[in-house]
């Protein structure tokens, strides 16, 4: 090996040339057999420098050093040329003389060899070429050290290309090997196999009984729950994640140009995260149960089930399934009457001689129907006091849980239901069940628990069926202003959008006051199909309190450390908006006392006097205020043709209400005509019956008749007009998306 570094040895100086392009001389310091480089220094400024060159750069450079080797002549080369003649014809005339014949083309390493190892030849005629079959001892030694001689860059680009062929080998047997594992039949094993690697990296530290229960005015919680029997006869994956006590994770699966598939983590943080093995009273414990001490303290609580159709909101809320039968003493609903049970009993509340009553009523397409009176239709109206009264209400005294059990199971067995993709038996309504203290028959507190309705339904605002469309467009509308009312009440602004829904018209008193607190539990679906709409669910919820996260709240373990590629879920920010007009009473009335725990239905008012109400129905009325408002306050979830289709829905609303009071009013008199009527035909019997009388009292019974049947029948065309108007803006609804994260 050391022939192959010609002359030089170390202290020999040597000349080199610069990145620059300069050339002067350095001292070789150490000679590099294993790269075949030599280590040179040199005096630059008073500075040392140095820097490791290839021997064939030396070469070119220091002829003189070269092995001796390479300068034995052969019958390809001339004799030496003249000293006079070295630098003038020094490249040109190698070249030429080494042209070997177009069959055997040397390569260029073997022609700058020739032309650094030995001095320029002078000036000659081209010899003839010799035959290419009889290759020279000294060709073969050149051609054997220029293999071994590579730059260092050549010798990188070797290890590169081994160090990849050995990862491809070890890659192709880990597939073989997984290969054999996996079974062909499950869909998406891929996928599968993406987020079992994925969940590999997470170190878990997931919610338990000994963590602590924080106080937060508004609490947003999440609950996963199990795959269901549907989706595992189905081999649906798992894409749902909880790591730690208030994150959840979502791996989306997605797919590139080239049809590779990929996982998108999407990561989200609440004040809380229950994974698919919590408990109902695991549940209870963190959301629900620090509100109960609420209502005592004279304050308003409400606590919401959020989520897809499916998902478990009536599990969480009502109790377990089995079957069709549900266990209705592990729901929310029952634990949150168990304690408010036993606070009673203690002596700083005994005192106070409480009574606890219960109402359970559901809203469904903007009306509202109690639960225990037979699904009576009820009406929303504002009292004196700007207090939001539910006309007819029913709240029955409970003594004890079990009392609270049977008013449950009544109301369930009467609640709206349907059938949607997502479940066979899903719930089309909003289900309130409160419980309510009394002290002397005045409201001290009320804890309001809400069954929402599937959030799906409210993609459902373009459909042929118009039945389907009022579900849809109530349950969109009545999410989005529940958020809003839940925000406001968050950041205190000074006016909150309730009239923008029957649902937060009826809540009212929760979202307003100092002591009131509210908690969300978003329930979602495991599944990979149900993956769209579990981040729906997600991203409402973040909405609703805007929870930052950044990549140190996912729980990796030390030996995954970090991952750059998991970005943190976007948060939203929406401009404050100005206080809205000052708001009009829509009704005056005045609730009577409760009587043995039923509150009566309220209808003192002159049926007749509706008739000649000239209020524009929509017009400038808070309704339309604050649904403009709702739809101002979510620009990237409503579009201009959604808000008008929300606008004409209300209106149709409203025009439906009149004219069913004002055809209930018209009955309730034609009964009064008809015996009117009665006595006119009873006194024409008689002999000397007053004719003139006869024919005044008939023809003011007619002409009254004729006033209300033709308003009526105005206010009928009307409604429909709004009919019409809906079924148009129907048409037209184009709406936005939510910004994807």
């Amino acid at each position: 090996m050391a022939s192959s570094f010609g002359k030089i040895v170390v202290g020999v100086y040597v000349q080199i040339k610069r990145s620059d392009g300069r050339i002067h001389q350095a001292m070789v310091t150490s000679l590099n057999e294993d790269n075949e480089s030599v280590t040179v220094e040199w005096i630059e400024n008073g500075d040392t420098k140095g820097k490791e060159i290839d021997l064939e750069s030396i070469f070119a450079l220091n002829s003189d050093v070269a092995p001796e080797e390479e300068i034995c002549p052969s019958p390809e080369t001339p004799p030496p040329p003249t000293p006079t003649s070295v630098k003038a014809n020094k490249i040109p005339k190698n070249r030429r003389t080494i042209a070997p014949v177009k069959n055997d083309t040397p390569s260029r390493d073997n022609r700058v060899l020739a032309t650094r190892a030995r001095p320029a030849p002078v000036q000659q005629p081209e010899p003839a070429p010799p035959p290419p079959a009889q290759p020279t001892q000294a060709q073969t030694q050149q051609q054997l050290q220029n293999a071994r001689r590579k730059s260092n860059c050549v010798k990188e680009v070797e290890k590169l290309q081994e160090k990849r062929e050995r990862r491809r080998i070890q890659q192709q047997e880990l597939r073989e090997k997984r290969a054999q594992e996996v079974d062909t039949t499950v869909p998406n094993y891929e996928i599968l196999y993406m987020i079992r690697d994925f969940r590999a990296s997470l170190d878990y530290r997931p919610l338990t009984t000994a963590d602590l229960i924080v106080e937060h005015r508004i609490c947003v919680c999440v609950r996963k729950r199990p795959l269901n029997k549907k989706e595992l006869t189905v081999k649906d994956l798992d894409v749902i994640t909880v790591p730690s006590k208030d994150v959840v994770m979502v791996h989306e699966p997605k797919q590139k140009v080239d049809l590779t598939r990929y996982l998108e983590n999407q990561t989200f943080r609440f004040d809380y995260a229950f994974d698919d093995s919590t408990t109902n009273e695991m549940v209870y414990r963190f959301t629900a149960r620090p509100l109960v001490e609420t209502i005592f303290e004279r304050g308003m609580a409400t606590c919401f089930a959020y989520g897809q159709t499916g998902s478990g909101k009536t599990h969480t809320m009502g109790g377990d399934f089995s079957g069709k039968n549900q266990d209705c003493s592990k729901g929310i609903y029952a634990l949150a009457a168990r304690d408010v049970f036993v606070m009673l009993k203690k002596p700083g509340y005994k005192k106070l001689d409480l009574q606890v009553y219960a109402t359970f009523f559901e809203i469904y397409s903007g009306k509202v129907f109690d639960l225990l009176n037979h699904k009576t239709k009820l009406r929303v109206l504002e009292d004196g006091k700007q207090q939001v009264q539910v006309v007819g209400l029913q709240e029955k005294e409970v003594k004890c849980t079990e009392d609270v059990l049977k008013l449950i199971e009544v109301g369930n067995s009467c609640r709206t239901s349907g059938q949607t993709s997502a479940n066979a038996h899903s719930s089309r309504s909003h289900a309130v069940f409160q419980i309510i203290l009394r002290r002397k028959g005045k409201m001290h507190g009320k804890f309001s628990l809400i069954d929402l309705a599937g959030n799906e339904r409210g993609a459902d605002t373009s459909s042929a069926d118009r039945q389907t469309r009022l579900e849809g467009a109530e349950i969109n509308k009545s999410l989005l202003a529940l958020k809003e009312c839940i925000r406001a009440l968050g950041r205190n602004k000074p006016h909150t959008p309730f009239r923008a829904s029957k649902l937060t018209q009826v809540l009212r008193d929760s979202f307003i006051g100092e002591n009131s607190r509210t908690c969300m539990i978003a329930t979602i679906s495991p599944g990979m199909t149900s993956c769209e709409n579990t981040l729906n669910t997600l991203r409402y919820a973040n909405r609703v309190k805007e929870f930052g996260i950044s990549p140190s709240d996912i729980p990796f373990s030390q030996s995954a450390g970090s991952r750059s590629e998991l970005s943190p879920t976007n948060t939203f920010d929406y401009d404050d908006f100005a206080t809205s007009p000052s708001r009009v009473k829509e009704l005056t009335v005045d609730p009577n006392q409760m009587i043995d725990g039923v509150r009566p239905n309220i209808q003192a008012v002159n049926q007749l006097d509706l008739l000649d109400d000239d209020e524009d129905w929509m017009g400038n009325s808070p309704q339309r205020d604050d649904l403009k408002l709702l739809c101002e306050q979510n620009e990237e979830e409503v579009s201009p043709q959604l808000f008008t289709f929300h606008e004409a829905v209300s209106q149709m609303v409203e025009f439906e209400e009149q004219v069913l009071e004002d055809h209930r009013a018209v009955f309730q008199e034609s009964i009064r005509w008809l015996e009117d009527e009665k006595v006119l035909l009873e006194m024409t019997e008689e002999v000397d019956y007053d004719v003139d009388s006869y024919a005044t009292q008939l023809e003011q019974i007619l002409d009254q008749k004729i006033d209300i049947l033709t308003e009526l029948r105005d206010k009928v065309k009307g409604f429909r007009s709004a009919l019409q108007e809906e079924e148009q803006a129907s048409k037209q609804i184009n709406p936005k998306r939510p910004r994807a994260l």
